[in-house]
């Protein structure tokens, strides 16, 4: 089964708590703090493998969680880092955030990875966490709650030509004409249902790999029929092949074909009319092909144009022969960046907002922002200690400043998540 899109949960390993523990020994005075710092949390990690042409696993396991770092022990012994959950993709996949609707990953070489949620860090020991001020805290760290995202997953087929053309113009009986690929060939639309790739090799015994795409038809680019389902893989060709039944076998004008494909292709994606083109002329063996290449012609004369008989296999060597020279000759630069997808962003690293203050419509002023919930959910609470030393990193925020100015009065609930507590100027 071919799958080229789903959507799948991550989560990322939570950081191991740090330990709060005291050397206690007989010949050891003020032996100090001897809690270890918490293990690193698994990050998940999308890696390109040669061996995946399908998302297929991928559709079957929705949620895929990496393991939680060990928390720290005394004699400062350190937790264990979790190992990191690798998931492997085809080439050609292209990871989103669904949330901010960004591109985290653009995997196109084999072997390329990328960290797509990262796992929390471990919570620090009382031993690290002495200083000059402090010598023996009795206090330790929460670990790091590890990211949990949702996200988009799309195949884009990594193929050097695409065939593309209204339903049976024949493109299906082209590519297994030339490679060794076995597609579903019939007298009726819609055949193909999904890509299907196949090597082909030229006289001159170079190779490229050729995509047979479903037939596309008017308004795919919005959805209609197959839809844009796949027009998204001709974004990954270097070449595009319009295969064209020149017989009109169909009761169609050939250049009407010709146009309407090229304007669903510019109506996804208006980079694809750079692409370099080929017209593939098909059915040369049926009568009225003479008359209707003639007046073809006359209106398309800056594209390459071959004529051949797919159902005879009569000039298909040829169009391979050259095919193969141009992709050689072409700057082997198509996929190395991330495509400006519409609508789409590309992944960048913004530093957290540390804090927003709010009121509810019962008077409460509530706290927000990723790293002061970080903060406190890294924070144990379970001494006075705890409680003092995340007041004053709040005081060093500015959110004792900010409330000031916002006018909270001595006494006013303050919130922090479902944590509740009374302000004190």
């Amino acid at each position: 089964m071919f799958v080229d899109e789903v959507e799948v949960e991550l989560i990322a390993g939570n950081g191991g708590n740090g330990c709060t523990a005291f050397r206690r020994e007989k010949y050891v005075a003020m032996g100090g703090p001897f809690g270890g710092d918490g293990g690193r949390g698994g990050d998940i990690i999308f890696k390109a493998d040669t061996g995946l042409n399908t998302l297929l696993d991928l559709r079957y396991q929705k949620i895929y969680r990496a393991e939680k770092g060990s928390n720290g022990e005394g004699k400062n012994k350190d937790g264990k880092n979790a190992e990191d959950l690798i998931v492997r993709v085809p080439l050609g996949t292209v990871v989103t955030d669904k949330e901010t609707n960004e591109i985290i990953a653009d995997l196109v070489k084999p072997g390329q990875e990328k960290i797509i949620a990262r796992g929390g860090r471990g919570g620090r020991g009382n031993t690290s966490l002495r200083s000059k001020s402090n010598t023996c805290p009795t206090y330790s760290e929460n670990g790091e709650e590890g990211e949990h995202k949702f996200i988009k997953v799309e195949l884009k087929l990594l193929a050097d030509v695409g065939l593309v053309g209204l339903p049976s113009v024949g493109k299906s009986t082209i590519i297994s004409c030339l490679s060794e690929a076995r597609p579903k060939i019939a007298s009726y639309h819609f055949t193909t249902l999904k890509p299907n790739l196949g090597v082909v090799k030229s006289r001159s015994g170079k190779t490229f790999v050729l995509a047979d795409l479903p037939g596309l038809i008017e308004g795919a680019s919005l959805g209609a029929g197959l839809g844009d389902k796949f027009l998204k893989h001709i974004e990954r060709t270097k070449v595009i092949a319009h295969v064209i039944d020149m017989a009109a076998t169909e009761g169609r004008d050939p250049y009407e074909d010709y146009v309407l494909i090229n304007k669903e292709l510019a109506d996804f994606n208006e980079k694809l009319l750079e692409k370099p083109q080929i017209i593939i002329a098909n059915k040369k063996d049926v009568e009225s092909f003479n008359e209707n290449i003639d007046k073809f012609k006359e209106k398309v004369k800056d594209i390459k144009i071959f004529e051949v008989s797919a159902a005879k296999n009569e000039g298909l060597q040829d169009v391979a022969d050259y095919l193969a020279e141009l992709i050689e000759s072409m700057p082997n630069t198509f996929i190395e960046e991330t495509e400006n997808i519409e609508d789409h962003k590309e992944y960048k690293y913004e530093e957290p907002e540390k804090f927003k203050i709010t009121r509810d419509d019962d008077g409460t002023w509530v706290i927000s922002g990723k790293e002061i919930e970080r903060i406190f959910k890294m924070t144990k609470f379970e001494s006075e200690d705890d409680e003092y030393r995340f007041a004053k990193r709040l005081t060093n925020m500015g959110v004792d400043e900010e409330l000031k100015k916002r006018g909270a009065q001595e006494g006013d609930q303050v919130r922090i998540l479902d944590f509740y507590f009374d302000y004190r100027d």
